[in-house]
């Protein structure tokens, strides 16, 4: 399992019984997590310190219960590279906070391989898909890549520009774009644009901007096709990243195998991603992700 072990800013306290306490910065939340099916108990007595609870509803969503939390706080990761990327998080719908703390352990893996290039004078550009509130994007762009970051949610670009603004990034070479993601890549096929490295993190259904429907087991494979015609002859790497129940890691190793490296060779590898439980030796699961990496 690939383990993001270097927060210093966000930790899992504890989680039994369907929950997961997780501090976020100074602030304690309790979220429903699916793959916490033990009981353990609720000994860790920051439970009781809790500043935010989203409680599900047995009808689909839930609400967020607050205990003096703000409508909005900061937190950092520092990269192994040397730099520091920032969130602005909040509370949002379906448990979510503006962050997947999961993916640093990516964030580390494609930064180190384009602080190799872009130190050495070469340029590397970045396609990130699916691009949320922008953690690939800074971690991308810190490293010295020119980035293009799309997501089918103009308030999740909005808030992605708010984050690379916040820890210096302002001013990088991002392209922000609102668009349906397998459109944009099969434009960018005609106009002959070619990429280093690519990133996804698509969803298990969503809709476009001009309400296209995405479900992943019928739109990943040919969306995975269409972004291979996108890697430049000396790209370096290809990343995605899977949430979505059924869809494991040895999904994610033989489709890469088949659409990426049996094309242009390299290797490819998958796993499981995790975050270390605090005072433990065990790791919660969340989710998996392929890497293609070029020989």
């Amino acid at each position: 399992m690939w383990v993001a072990d270097r927060w210093k800013d966000y930790t899992v306290l504890d989680c039994t019984d369907g929950e997961k306490l997780e501090r976020f910065g100074e602030y304690l939340l309790v979220r429903p997590d699916p793959q916490v099916i033990w009981s353990t108990g609720h000994d860790n007595p920051n439970w009781k310190k809790k500043n935010g609870h989203y409680h599900r509803s047995n009808k689909g969503g839930g609400e967020w219960e607050f205990f003096n939390l703000p409508d909005e706080w900061e937190i950092g990761y520092d990269l192994a590279i040397g730099k520091r990327i920032g969130f602005h998080l909040k509370p949002f719908a379906f448990k979510h906070t503006g962050v997947f703390p999961e993916q640093a352990v990516n964030w580390e893996w494609f930064s180190s391989i384009i602080k190799e290039r872009t130190s050495a004078g070469r340029p590397f550009k970045v396609l990130n898909l699916f691009a949320y509130t922008g953690g690939a994007t800074m971690a991308a762009a810190a490293a010295g890549a020119a980035v293009t970051h799309v997501d089918a949610a103009k308030g999740m670009v909005a808030w992605a520009k708010e984050n690379a603004a916040g820890c210096g990034l302002g001013d990088a070479p991002i392209r922000w774009l609102v668009d349906d993601c397998g459109k944009f890549v099969k434009r960018e096929i005609r106009r002959g644009n070619r990429y280093q490295g690519i990133i996804m993190d698509p969803p298990s259904y969503g809709r476009g901007p001009g309400g296209e429907i995405w479900k992943i087991e019928e739109s990943l494979w040919p969306l995975v096709q269409d972004a291979v015609s996108l890697l430049d002859d000396d790209a370096a790497f290809f990343l995605i990243n899977s949430y979505t129940t059924g869809l494991q890691s040895a999904v994610l190793s033989y489709m890469m195998s088949a659409a990426i490296s049996e094309v242009r060779g390299g290797t490819v590898s998958a796993s499981e991603i995790g975050l270390p439980l605090e005072g433990s030796s065990r790791i919660l699961p969340c989710g998996a992700s392929g890497r293609w990496t070029a020989e």
